[in-house]
């Protein structure tokens, strides 16, 4: 499959391609350049994450030995995975 470069470096994946990966307007794609220049796309999804100071955390702490209620897996799963950022975030 041959595509072209256009002036701003932006690149056009076909119709039919981009259906048969599935990508939609927004969809992410991990690049890599490997030895000799061969360049690799790889559609990714990303997941937005929630970040918590410590009173937050003892909340889902208080929440999760409450046992009152199911929360669907991926929260739970998110809320196993939580932990507090102490170092400042950096723009």
């Amino acid at each position: 499959m041959l595509i072209t470069v256009d002036k701003r470096g932006s690149i056009n994946l076909p119709a039919g391609l981009r259906k048969q990966l599935m990508l939609s307007p927004g969809s992410y794609l991990k690049l890599t350049v490997q030895e000799g220049g061969a360049i690799i796309l790889q559609p990714v999804s990303i997941f937005p994450t929630i970040q918590l100071n410590e009173q937050g955390l003892e909340k889902i702490r208080e929440a999760r030995e409450s046992g009152t209620g199911k929360l669907p897996n991926w929260i739970v799963e998110d809320m196993n995975r939580a932990k507090s950022n102490t170092k400042p975030e950096i723009s």
